[in-house]
């Protein structure tokens, strides 16, 4: 069986590991703290892909027909 990239699969979404100092921004810009994030398993295929770590915050870029893009983030759990 020949091996994929997850993210090469047309179904999967682009997955973006963000810095600590992009995340900061990031949750300072929605008020909130990691925690209030939706969630994403370090187990998933796709965080595993980009080498997530507990704690991490991944930017998840979903194309759209009515905006192009919508961007979505996510806390890494365990």
């Amino acid at each position: 069986m020949t091996k994929f990239a997850i993210k090469d699969h047309e179904m999967v979404p682009e997955h973006v590991l963000l810095t600590p100092e992009e995340s900061a921004v990031v949750l300072k810009g929605f008020g909130i703290v990691a925690p209030q994030l939706p969630k994403i398993h370090v187990s998933d295929p796709a965080a595993k892909e980009i080498g997530a770590k507990v704690g991490d915050v991944i930017k998840v870029i979903r194309k759209s027909t009515t905006a192009k893009q919508s961007i979505f983030y996510r806390l890494v759990i365990d």
